[in-house]
């Protein structure tokens, strides 16, 4: 597994490395190509991917297809259809991949069994898990009670990297926002 990998548990927790060893065992590298799907609506979602290379969304495709994306995950984040992954339900979100990606699986019975041969990584996941519910949270909040350009604002400040990367319209979607009204927000 790679060093960045290490680097990201460690942000957590410290491992030897016989530990890293034992974590690195209970994950599979997956190379992917630019739009391909690492989870489809209406299949189940096994998978907890961190991503290693690459920027992937998450995104829920409705029935007039319009797209409402609820996340982008970068080098060092995860990401799935979580309500599918904890559940062994179908998925009702879309996670494809819009670079060239490459991403750590681990499956759910995996964690466990890593959780329980490792106690420190049942901390270490709880930690995310946390971290993923503020910014949720925060999201959220944003949503209901800020103005567009507010919302622009906080995107360039949070994910500086991301506006270089991603098309204005799947920005524009992430925002809840026309294509037309990003353009004004960002001219």
């Amino acid at each position: 597994m790679s060093e960045l990998f290490r680097q990201h548990i460690e942000k957590i927790v410290p491992l030897t490395d016989q530990e890293f060893a034992l974590v690195s065992s209970f994950f599979v590298k997956k190379k992917l190509k630019k739009h391909q799907f690492l989870v489809q609506a209406g299949e189940l979602a096994p998978y907890d991917f961190w991503v290693e290379k690459g920027l992937l969304r998450a995104y829920l495709l409705e029935e007039n297809g319009k797209e409402q994306i609820l996340q982008f995950a970068m080098e060092d984040w995860w990401i799935t259809d979580y309500q599918a992954h904890f559940s062994a339900q179908p998925a009702t979100l879309n996670v494809d991949c819009l670079e060239d990606c490459q991403v750590l699986c681990i499956s759910q019975e995996d964690k466990d069994r890593l959780c329980a041969q490792l106690q420190k990584f049942e901390h270490f996941f709880r930690k995310k898990s946390n971290a993923g519910y503020v910014a949720l949270q925060k999201r959220i909040l944003s949503l209901l009670t800020d103005q567009a350009h507010e919302r622009y604002q906080q995107f360039l400040s949070l994910y500086p990297s991301i506006i270089q990367r991603v098309p204005k319209k799947y920005i524009a979607s992430y925002l809840g926002v026309s294509r037309e009204t990003l353009s004004r927000l960002s001219g």
